[in-house]
């Protein structure tokens, strides 16, 4: 009964055109660093934050070291440790680190992983030469940005 009432739900949305609107990278309100609401919308999985912790163009743990992710090699120690970082982060402040960490730490070497815009010199991969306008991409997804934070708000002392 439960289902077929959140699948109704989700059809009745889908044909009144109800849906989250992805914010892009350009339009992302920074307050202070932090990101009050969801890049998407949707809730962040949080599985799927810890798998681009170690993948791709995350990486989180060549910079970062995650006891939870200790069966994992190679962790780095150019950032803070992450284990605790919901105790001392709120969300909203996670989110803003994650996207762009410059805003709340100038000269953060950590990368802006949700931005398109104000690079110096910005490269086309290994062509040697510059990047086409208006084809710059984030590292991540808005919502592996949302992953990327519901795994760390999973990360307490507690």
């Amino acid at each position: 009964m439960k289902i077929a009432f959140l699948a109704a739900a989700a059809i009745a949305l889908t044909a009144t055109g109800v849906t989250a609107e992805i914010v892009k990278p350009q339009d992302v309100a920074y307050v202070d660093g932090a990101v009050a609401t969801s890049l998407t919308g949707t809730p962040g999985n949080a599985e799927n934050g810890a798998v681009i912790m170690n993948k791709g163009a995350g990486n989180c743990i060549a910079c970062h070291e995650v006891t939870a992710l200790n069966h994992l090699p190679f962790h780095g120690e150019i950032g803070p440790m992450l284990d605790g970082v919901a105790d001392r982060w709120s969300e909203a402040e996670l989110r803003g680190i994650v996207a762009n960490a410059k805003i709340m730490f100038e000269g953060s070497m950590m990368p802006s992983f949700y931005k398109t815009s104000g690079f110096t010199r910005l490269g086309d991969a290994y062509t040697g030469k510059a990047h086409p306008e208006g084809e710059v991409k984030p590292l991540l997804t808005a919502q592996e940005i949302e992953d990327v934070v519901a795994y760390l708000m999973t990360l307490k002392y507690d």
